[in-house]
């Protein structure tokens, strides 16, 4: 099944074009190395909380844009593989020099993908969610996130996407783990839901919220650490 790497980054809202040619530019690298898709939203609708949210978690301020972004990959070997060969490819050394962000306070993890429903095509919004999940609720959040998948599906949605930290590093300054205030036994949650266009988003979340099959489902994880949050796609290649 498909495997993700994701990302939250902080980014300087008046470097949106630089940060969007730097990642365009990078694109070709990595589909060489075995993407399937690169997928960069710029932050639109994220919402400060009151234990955690995306912008504690890279310690955004009010003149930067919080990034939520992923890269797909067909499965787990393929983006290993990619991953050794990006770390000794000159070229990868050129955009590590360019950044128009600051890299130390980007997080990143590996993430298997458990539940992936719908069709990525004419993506024009997306939600995207991190949060806490016990590594024993694995199944429970399989099936959790898969009858959720059906009711957004239902409501509007394009494609919706869950997946279970696998290869989640500490950082110096920020990481997945801090984000979400990992507690033993615990790894990261990332996941999104692919929507045409910000009004079907907006209509969608209402009718979900209204759905009766949503009030029957019991979270397998602490919704007090789930941090969300709305991003327009820059990129999506």
């Amino acid at each position: 099944m498909t495997y993700v790497d994701g990302f939250v980054v902080p980014v300087p809202t008046a470097n949106k074009d630089a940060y969007v040619k730097h990642a365009e530019a990078a694109l070709p690298l990595f589909k060489e190395f075995g993407a399937t898709r690169m997928v960069e939203g710029w932050g639109d609708d994220v919402p400060h909380g009151k234990v955690n949210d995306l912008w504690t978690t890279v310690a955004a301020d009010d003149s930067e844009t919080v990034m939520f972004s992923w890269i797909e990959y067909p499965d787990k070997a393929t983006r290993d593989a990619a991953g050794q060969r990006l770390m000794t490819d000159p070229r990868m050394k050129q955009f590590g020099d360019s950044m128009p962000f600051d890299g130390k306070r980007m997080i990143y993890a590996g993430f298997e993908t458990v539940s992936d429903a719908g069709q990525a095509t004419g993506t024009g919004y997306i939600d995207g969610v991190v949060l806490p999940l016990p590594t024993d609720a694995r199944e429970a959040y399989r099936s959790f996130a898969q009858a959720c998948a059906a009711v957004f599906l239902e409501h509007g949605a394009l494609r919706v996407v869950d997946a279970v930290g696998d290869d989640v590093p500490d950082g110096k300054h920020t990481d997945f783990n801090r984000a979400i205030h990992r507690q033993d036994g615990e790894t990261a949650g990332f996941g999104w839901v692919e929507w045409p266009d910000k009004v079907t988003r907006d209509a969608g979340w209402e009718k979900v919220m209204a759905d009766p099959r949503m009030h029957g489902q019991d979270a397998p994880f602490d919704g007090k650490r789930m941090m969300f949050g709305g991003f327009i796609p820059v990129v999506d290649a």
